[in-house]
């Protein structure tokens, strides 16, 4: 094995548990509007994928391009609605005093 891909395992190793001390850290209440924003913020993922396809010699290389395009527009694209969605929970009407009798 080569020293690069050494390097690389161990750094996304590294990530896999600092990220899972992270979020497994956040309270549940505060989770979904964490995760949603996150998502949102991935398009940089978008932009990688792009970069990746426009440099793929074959096939296979473009395939997988396009696959990552596809999925990180539908993380960015579900990021959106979960954040949209919980916001409409708070913008939901205010009951108003009770009527009299």
């Amino acid at each position: 094995m080569s020293a690069e891909i050494v390097l690389a395992a161990y750094v996304f190793i590294l990530a896999v548990f600092v990220g899972f001390e992270v979020i497994a850290k956040v309270p549940s209440t505060l989770h979904t509007p964490l995760m949603s924003g996150a998502n949102a913020i991935h398009g940089i993922i978008i932009i990688g994928a792009m970069l990746v396809a426009a440099q793929a010699d074959g096939l296979l290389g473009q395939i997988i391009a396009f696959f990552g395009v596809v999925l990180g527009t539908v993380n960015v694209v579900g990021g959106f609605a979960v954040t949209d969605r919980m916001l409409q929970m708070f913008r939901g009407r205010r009951p108003g005093p009770p009527a009299a009798p």
